[in-house]
């Protein structure tokens, strides 16, 4: 068969087109670029190809100039054999948007991370050109981070709705740091054991502890992990926001549940205590009870005074002689620093304050 009767999109089919499910492409060189913007492409055939300045880019302000160069070489898809001045019509921006498109459209189904700049951003939310492609993230899917959007910032996220033939591409931040807050998840349990030490941040104090968060999971610090001190206040020691090492001390994968303990709850203070059996000490009364009260001797150390050692008579309930928070003097009469208790007696002192005062009237006679 002679030249004469194949036809020109034959010959170009044959010749230049090397990817076949891109259609009509061609590959060239460029000759040269001018000022109008027109790229002119050698096809290694008798017709040179020609990019107009209006198929270079969808982007207007896109100079060809910045992009190539006489050598480069450069793909297009072909829109006309002939523009009626014996060029071959090609269009850039329209084979790239085809590619694009194509990348665009394997990320999606690989359920890849988008990480692209906000071109805009309105109350509904913010719009992202990605891979020629415009993307609406709406606000409540911006997740933490839509107080600290604005044009131009950076954003990471996944395509959850694509219906091009509509224009509408939908984009989440918020599935992004879902699922790596998940993952980060499992790393932490899958790791985690008793004893280990992390960095958390406390993110609420309440009336039995703090809770505390290290890598993503939330750990409970109760109240008696703060403080030595009986019927303490967690705010008193450490504040919402605050950083601080914490330990696990108990460990529930199953239920997804962890105990913390903290250093800064400091020494045990009944391994310093230096008191004896008969020392006559202040206290302050915390806590009363059907049977007696507890008094305070020092931050952490508490010390029970039984009903029948509270006064020489006898009484029903330690209310008629005791208040809380009154201070009070009192004796040591048992001590178990091991086991963490201390027994105190306020009617001991009783008689010898009245054997003192017979004294001191004998002493007067």
């Amino acid at each position: 068969m002679s030249n004469e009767n194949i036809t020109f999109e034959e010959l170009l089919n044959d010749s230049l087109n090397k990817n076949k499910k891109l259609g009509k492409v061609a590959e060239g060189k460029v000759i040269s670029i001018n000022n109008k913007g027109e790229i002119f492409v050698d096809l290694n055939y008798k017709a040179d190809g020609i990019v107009p300045k209006s198929e270079f880019s969808f982007n207007e302000n896109e100079n060809p100039k910045d992009f190539f160069k006489p050598g480069d070489s450069i793909t297009c898809e072909v829109l006309k054999l002939n523009d009626g001045e014996g060029n071959v019509l090609l269009s850039y921006k329209r084979y790239k948007s085809k590619i694009e498109k194509e990348k665009f459209e394997e990320k999606i189904n690989n359920d890849d991370i988008f990480e692209e700049k906000v071109s805009d951003i309105n109350s509904n939310g913010a719009i992202v050109n990605c891979y020629g492609s415009r993307v609406f993230i709406p606000i409540s899917l911006l997740g933490g981070t839509n107080n600290s959007v604005e044009k131009g910032s950076i954003v990471r996220f996944k395509i959850i709705e694509y219906n091009p033939k509509e224009h509408k591409i939908i984009g989440s931040c918020k599935k992004v740091l879902e699922e790596e807050r998940k993952q980060k998840e499992q790393e932490f349990w899958n790791n985690a054991e008793i004893g280990k030490e992390y960095s958390g941040v406390v993110t609420s104090v309440c009336s039995y502890g703090a809770f505390v968060e290290i890598e993503g999971v939330q750990g409970l610090l109760h109240i008696s992990e703060i403080s030595w001190e009986k019927n303490a206040n967690a705010n008193d020691f450490i504040k919402q926001g605050q950083k601080i090492k914490v330990k696990i001390k108990a460990l529930d994968k199953e239920n997804k549940r962890i105990q913390l303990c903290y250093d800064g709850k400091g020494v045990n203070p009944w391994t310093k205590i230096n008191y004896k059996i008969g020392d006559i000490v202040t206290v302050k009364i915390r806590k009363i009870m059907p049977y007696g009260a507890f008094a305070e001797l020092q931050k952490g150390i508490d010390g029970l005074i039984h009903i029948s050692q509270i006064c020489e008579r006898k009484i029903s309930k330690p209310e008629e002689v005791l208040k809380v928070g009154e201070k009070v003097n009192a004796k040591i009469i048992e001590l178990d620093p091991e086991n963490e208790k201390i027994e105190l007696s306020i009617r001991e002192l009783e008689g010898t304050s009245n054997e003192y005062n017979d004294l001191e009237e004998q002493e007067k006679m």
